[in-house]
């Protein structure tokens, strides 16, 4: 698990955000894409038409996908993924009774889809620790073992 599991966790991820993003290439499949689409409306002012916003949305969505599953850019991936979850959270604040229906206890299937993502912020700090060399050890004994070791040499 301590040697397979970041790559996993990183690339199932990377499936998650490809798979949800392709969906909102086409029209009505995602669930997200009325939700989406009024969020940005709101972030931007209605600078964006909601056609223009959601393959933009599209688009990122799969860029973070796609690097995730090849583990490339990772530092770049990883900010468009914050970037990304800081907008997908603003529901909650923009439209509290769409996404309850007690607030803030019983979330509505829509509340369900955007609270989800507090695992995929949790999984992307994880990922995030070991883009600069960190790693998983099975045995944190050995971490200790190693590094006295190499003191020794």
């Amino acid at each position: 698990m301590a040697d397979h599991g970041i790559t996993l966790l990183r690339i199932s991820v990377g499936i998650v955000f490809l798979w949800f993003g392709a969906l909102k290439f086409f029209p009505g499949m995602s669930p997200a894409t009325e939700l989406a689409a009024r969020t940005i409306r709101v972030l931007t002012g209605g600078a964006l038409s909601d056609s223009a916003a959601l393959y933009i949305l599209a688009t990122w969505e799969c860029l973070i996908g796609l690097g995730l599953i090849a583990g490339q850019l990772l530092r770049v991936v990883l900010l468009l993924l914050w970037m990304q979850m800081a907008g997908t959270l603003m529901p909650l604040f923009f439209f509290p009774r769409e996404v309850f229906k007690v607030i803030p206890f019983a979330p509505t299937l829509e509340g369900q889809y955007i609270i989800k993502n507090v695992v995929i912020i949790s999984a992307a700090i994880v990922i995030g620790a070991t883009v600069r060399g960190g790693k998983v050890i099975a045995d944190p004994g050995a971490a200790a073992r190693a590094k006295r070791s190499e003191a020794m040499s």
